[in-house]
């Protein structure tokens, strides 16, 4: 018998059990625990943890999810046949480790129940077609390439473009509504961790959420659990809390950095850029898990970060994250240092599913919208040479140069989806011979756009918003 009761409890039960034989690192191999399965969760007699990564003849490999040392001779037993985590309502508002700990010293968490870390995606025949906009509170984002609630959508990027702070933002826009945010912080830094808590504190949206932290001095097997677990927390309250979720993975980068080298450490033979050869299935088993169900008609949807180096998205873990997505929004280093805030490259993003959620004078928007970022990109070209404008030229600089200030919007300033619907229109549309103070119109829009409840309060708004910020001209 050994000090820990929850053990002997699974070893009088009847439970496969064995002896640790080697250990290498976080890599414990074990005889005589059989039968057992690949996954399976094994525990150990301090306590600790562990789940099985393959099965042999003589052996089972399994690693470690424990801090401390492990001796030969220990003995091993399986407490569950898949690895599993634990799951509830009661998580919401709190951020926790990969073990489901708290973190924020509010004192321990009821779970309901446990989930499997590694589930199976759900059937084609359980989901439906998608249909709702997820607003993110960003104009860029909204009206060019908005995401639909239950997509899966990357956002890929060069160190500092921009990419947490894009998602930070989508998840502060999030207060007052019913999305519940799964935020994942895979081997960070704390203060980057610090960062995102300050922020979603000040925001008053970490009641609804739940934040998966790992740090940089965590062990690499509790790294590489923390996305799958996030996952796992906002699976439960997809499927049985009826509950619309949006889970943030920061970032796959690392995710798959991690599992290079775990997978290296355990000998697996290394495929292309020494990653392992089911790379691919590592992140494609995570993100098809997102969707939309029948039965309840609510929708889980997953924004993968991704780092791209030196902005070569053709490389090859960002070209696997955009295969297994619905879209990406590529963040640009050259629209970063135009001061672009979010540096999103309109040209190079998509979002697949976008059109279901803009209404047919959205779409109309956005096409026009497109169309005049081009002719601007354009028009700026020709205004390097210094010669005289055509009329067409000079209207798509003046018109162009306005909607990149709309567009330009720093952390923390949020619009609503009227609002920015009335803001691309009044840019668009106004007449040029009188300017637009789009500092001014930022200012009002949010207001505005609240009394809007019918068309004939559209175009009312609209006139009251171009005669509030039109610049008068000096004669």
């Amino acid at each position: 018998m050994s000090d820990n009761k929850h053990f002997d409890h699974l070893v009088t039960a009847g439970h496969p059990i064995g002896d640790v034989v080697a250990v290498t690192d976080f890599l414990v191999k074990i005889h005589g625990m059989q039968p057992v399965n690949n996954r399976s969760l094994v525990m150990f007699e301090d306590g600790s943890k562990g789940y099985v990564t393959e099965v042999r003849e003589n052996y089972t490999s399994v690693l470690h999810l424990g801090d401390g040392k492990l001796n030969v001779g220990t003995k091993a037993v399986v407490q569950h046949d898949e690895l599993v985590t634990k799951v509830g309502k009661d998580f919401i508002g709190r951020v926790i480790n990969v073990f489901g700990e708290p973190l924020d010293g509010k004192g321990p968490i009821a779970a309901d129940g446990i989930w499997p870390v590694f589930n199976d995606a759900p059937p084609l025949y359980e989901r439906e077609g998608l249909s709702d906009l997820l607003p993110t509170g960003v104009i860029v984002i909204d009206s060019m390439l908005p995401l639909i609630k239950g997509q899966r959508l990357a956002v890929l990027g060069d160190s500092k473009s921009g990419k947490s702070s894009l998602a930070t933002q989508i998840a502060t826009n999030q207060s007052g509504s019913e999305e519940i945010v799964v935020y994942v912080m895979i081997a960070k830094r704390k203060t980057d961790i610090a960062n995102l808590l300050s922020k979603l504190e000040q925001a008053d949206v970490i009641k609804n959420c739940i934040v998966v932290v790992s740090t940089i001095f965590d062990s690499l097997i509790s790294s590489y659990l923390a996305p799958y677990v996030g996952c796992a927390l906002a699976e439960y309250l997809w499927q049985k809390c009826d509950r619309d979720v949006c889970v943030i993975y920061d970032d796959l980068t690392n995710h798959a950095h991690i599992y290079r080298e775990v997978s290296l450490l355990s000998r697996v033979s290394p495929g292309r850029d020494s990653y392992p050869g089911d790379m691919f299935y590592a992140h494609s088993s995570l993100l098809e898990r997102a969707g939309k169900l029948k039965a309840n008609h609510k929708t889980f949807t997953a924004l993968p970060l991704v780092l791209v180096d030196g902005g070569d998205i053709a490389a090859y873990l960002p070209t696997n994250i955009m295969s297994i997505t619905d879209g990406q929004w590529i963040l640009d280093m050259k629209v970063f240092k135009d001061t672009m805030r979010p540096a999103v490259n309109v040209g190079l993003s998509v979002s697949r599913v976008s059109g279901v959620g803009h209404t047919q004078l959205q779409k109309t928007l956005t096409g026009e919208a497109q169309k005049l970022l081009a002719d601007y990109e354009e028009a700026k070209e020709f205004s390097h040479f210094g010669s005289e404008l055509a009329l067409e030229t000079q209207s798509a600089l003046t018109r162009g140069k306005m909607l990149f200030q709309l567009m330009n919007q720093p952390i923390g300033e949020h619009y609503s989806v009227m609002a920015q619907t009335l803001a691309m229109d009044i840019v668009l549309h106004s007449p040029l011979d009188k300017p637009l103070d789009i500092t001014k119109l930022k200012m009002l829009i949010n207001e505005t756009a609240k009394n809007v409840a019918s068309k004939e309060d559209y175009e009312k708004a609209k006139t009251d918003l171009i005669n509030q910020s039109q610049v008068e001209l000096k004669k």
